[in-house]
């Protein structure tokens, strides 16, 4: 039987964890900080439990510096849940500020008399301007770069209707029905804000790294602009991103994004949780959310409770019963980054992402008759790097994949929907793992 050690896994999720943390975790399973029982007894809503969430929320904070104007959320149902979750939460938001324009205009308007009709029928008349608004004006924008952010934009038309879902970039289109690249910004279309004479989108969306397909953004889009702290503009698109197969693996300026998202289990811990950054002006009391009756008014779905971000922030993320072990997994996992890294922080465990991923890229490169990277050189992602092995022969692929087990690189098969080779490097992934799988595409190419 191998050892930890002897054994270097590059599955796409859930990930490797730090062996430190595990064997701490093995202890906290059965007796945590003494108290007799262990960290998956402990109640959530313990002492012991809100200490676990303020601690996993300060490493967080430190680590991406995270402003005060954001709140931190940890939920269930991981990334897929998120795409729901964006849509009622901030669709509710665009609906509830369209409503109050439309009451604040009609009451004008009844009162100088300039709208036929009576106080009594103020409701029903600001109902119904709302719902041609929601009908002709809401639209959500989504970057397609892939497998996860097709399938938001599939559910976001699945809850509101696909007439209301913008699919500003649809890189499958653009390169022959495969995933594999960004289309340039000039190309995108995304929905016209009101001052430029369109209808204003209520969100952007995009998913930062593509496990699947490799694909991941080299920086923040220069052509999408959103909600920041001080902007006047109501009309403004909120910037949302999926963010889960490169979450702390980069530096990332929090202010430009309305909300960022990714389940655990990539970088961050173990399947269970999904973390969430939200900008606090999006949640009560500064924010008001349209009432369930409004949104069944209007035509559209009202999300469930645990989903509400405004419910889960209220409750400092213990509205039902969190699982508190993944969040303290999490916790560690990142505590172990401020503790490795000191004042570079998040810059550090970018600058070892980068390197191993440069290592495996130049093996690769080195032999284009043997290897071919599937996505573009211009978009390849650090985090899950794609190949495939003499043009995506099977058995040969299948020879690539046995030789690897033999020295203990394990988790090399590509996504089901896609097949071939798949390389991802999260952040446990230790450089040696990355020189020794450097090593063996070498070796393969050589001995072909």
């Amino acid at each position: 039987m191998p050892s930890r050690d002897q054994i270097h896994y590059f599955g796409a999720g859930p990930a490797p964890l730090p062996t430190p943390v595990l064997e701490k975790a093995a202890g906290a399973l059965l007796n945590y900080q003494d108290t007799g029982i262990g960290i998956c007894e402990i109640s959530h809503r313990s002492a012991q439990a809100n200490q676990v969430l303020a601690d996993a929320k300060s490493a967080l904070t430190q680590l991406l510096d995270v402003p005060d104007t954001y709140d931190i959320l940890f939920l269930q149902g991981g990334g897929t849940g998120e795409f729901s979750a964006v849509v009622y939460n901030l669709v509710s938001i665009w609906v509830e500020k369209r409503r109050r324009r439309a009451l604040e205009d009609l009451t004008i308007a009844l009162a100088d008399g300039k709208e036929p009709g009576s106080k009594e029928d103020l409701n029903a008349k600001v109902l119904q301007r709302l719902k041609a608004e929601v009908d002709k004006e809401l639209k959500l924008d989504y970057l397609v770069t892939g497998s996860w952010s097709q399938k938001a934009s599939q559910e976001a038309a699945r809850l509101v209707g696909a007439d209301k879902v913008n699919v500003a970039v649809d890189a499958k289109a653009r390169n022959g029905g495969k995933f594999g690249i960004i289309p340039p910004e000039s190309e995108w279309s995304l929905t016209p804000r009101k001052r430029e004479g369109g209808p204003g989108s209520a969100l952007i969306y995009f998913c930062d790294n593509e496990t699947v397909d490799g694909v991941e953004f080299p920086s923040f889009p220069t052509s999408i602009t959103g909600h920041a702290e001080d902007d006047v503009d109501d009309d403004a698109p909120l910037i949302v991103a999926d963010m889960s197969s490169n979450f702390i693996s980069r530096k990332v300026d929090v202010k430009k994004y309305a909300v960022i998202f990714g389940g655990a289990q990539k970088n961050v811990g173990n399947a269970g949780i999904t973390i969430v950054i939200v900008r606090k002006s999006l949640l009560p009391p500064t924010a008001a959310l349209a009432s369930p009756e409004v949104l069944r008014a209007v035509g559209l779905p009202i999300g469930p409770i645990v989903f509400d971000w405004a419910t889960i922030a209220k409750n400092d993320s213990l509205y039902n019963t969190l699982p508190i072990f993944d969040v303290w997994i999490a916790g560690q996992v990142m505590a172990g980054l401020l503790e490795k890294f000191g004042s570079k922080k998040i810059q550090g465990q970018e600058e070892i992402s980068r390197q191993k991923a440069n290592l495996i890229y130049g093996a690769l490169d080195k032999y284009p008759n043997v290897y071919h990277v599937v996505p573009d050189e211009s978009v390849r992602s650090r985090m899950n790097i794609c190949f495939r092995v003499h043009g995506g022969d099977a058995d040969k692929e299948k020879q690539f994949l046995a030789g690897a087990e033999k020295l203990g690189l394990s988790g090399l098969k590509g996504h089901r929907s896609v097949g071939g080779i798949r390389a991802s490097n999260y952040n446990a992934v230790s450089v040696e793992g990355a020189k020794k799988l450097a090593t063996y595409l070498e070796e393969y190419a050589n001995n072909k």
